[in-house]
């Protein structure tokens, strides 16, 4: 049985805690939470029946934990790591693993050099739709890749950046860009492979805040495809979708939903039989955003410390869709077209 320590109990600790505190992950329990905000670490200890503490380090010494989930602020996830790795304890950390490509590196070094696997959440690659249609992608069948997209429209009014000073700021969040659409971006480059350059505009459009709420980017892939990021939290009243196309010379496929949990359209130039089941059985209706790709990942998390196997996403896998989100902002920031491969001179993600 893993024992689960979180850093960080805000808005996504919820999640990790329910799962882990009301035995959903086999193999895994939660073991004790800490937040430098005490009151906030006091109400998950309470509610789950476990430790808590103010301070990481106390918790660390306190507890004999095989595994930290770091779910602070983003800006904030390189210290946190670069601490929780001289204990020498796996680490999950929820994503952007970080807001610099600097940042992301030292992170990766720190936790090789001391032996602990790091973990970076990207929980919408194990939603059911997602996964289908990475098999597909995998068997060949859309040939060659045209045009992949995701659009990310959601609600996030002024109470939900108010809640917390970090939100919305350049120096522990990002916007839109960074935080809410960072999972559809990372499929987006799943699924089309490596970006060969980014454009982008950005505006701020109801949110008082530092960054963007709303962006919109054009892509040009390494194969020759083209992509389309459309992301905002300007939706009003309330979230309508989070979701991705893929379109080859052989075929489309939509996933929809507001979680990237709802297959929209799935149709093949050469069908085959088990698609007559792929509609029905691989779309799912989650409570919220969040879908249920967190469960799904926890348990691949538990399934690759056990048993000594690689993650789906770590470190370097996890720094793929950080480059491009900063390629991104480069590009916002000078009004050009960024190439990848590049060391970012006008990003304000991570300024200090």
């Amino acid at each position: 049985m893993l024992k689960f320590g979180l850093v960080g109990c805000g808005r996504i600790a919820k999640r990790h805690a329910e799962l882990l505190g009301l035995d959903q992950i086999g193999g895994a329990k939660l073991a004790a939470v800490c937040d430098v905000r005490e009151d906030r670490a006091r109400a998950f200890g309470d509610r789950f029946g476990v430790a808590f503490y103010g301070s990481m380090d106390s918790m660390m010494r306190d507890q004999d934990l095989d595994v930290v989930s770091v779910l602070t602020p983003s800006g904030m996830h390189a210290e946190n790591v670069a601490n929780l790795a001289r204990y020498k304890r796996h680490i999950v950390v929820e994503k952007p693993m970080a807001l610099t490509l600097d940042d992301a590196d030292a992170m990766i070094r720190t936790c090789d050099q001391n032996g602990v696997k790091l973990f970076v959440v990207k929980q919408n690659r194990f939603n059911k739709p997602v996964q289908k249609l990475r098999e597909a992608l995998e068997a060949g069948r859309f040939g060659k890749l045209v045009l992949g997209t995701v659009r990310v429209r959601w609600c996030r009014t002024q109470e939900y950046y108010d809640q917390d000073s970090w939100r919305g700021t350049w120096k522990y969040d990002g916007g839109i860009l960074a935080n809410q659409a960072s999972h559809h971006v990372d499929l987006l480059e799943w699924m089309m492979g490596s970006v060969e350059s980014v454009f982008a505009k950005s505006a701020t459009a109801l949110a008082r805040v530092e960054t963007e709420d709303t962006a919109v980017v054009v892509l040009k892939f390494a194969n020759g495809a083209l992509g389309v990021v459309e992301a905002t939290t300007a939706t009003r009243p309330r979230d309508l979708e989070g979701s991705l196309s893929i379109l080859g010379e052989g075929g489309t496929v939509e996933i929809g939903g507001f979680a990237v949990n709802e297959l929209k359209v799935w149709s093949f130039v050469k069908p085959m039989e088990s698609d007559k089941d792929v509609m029905e059985r691989s779309s799912v209706n989650p409570p919220n955003v969040y879908g249920f790709g967190h469960q799904a990942y926890l348990e691949h998390v538990v399934d690759c410390i056990n048993n000594r196997k690689g993650g789906l996403v770590d470190g370097l896998e996890g720094r793929k869709s950080l480059e491009l989100i900063t390629a991104i902002y480069e590009s916002i920031e000078t009004s050009e077209e960024v190439f990848l491969r590049f060391k970012p001179k006008r990003s304000r993600l991570g300024l200090r």
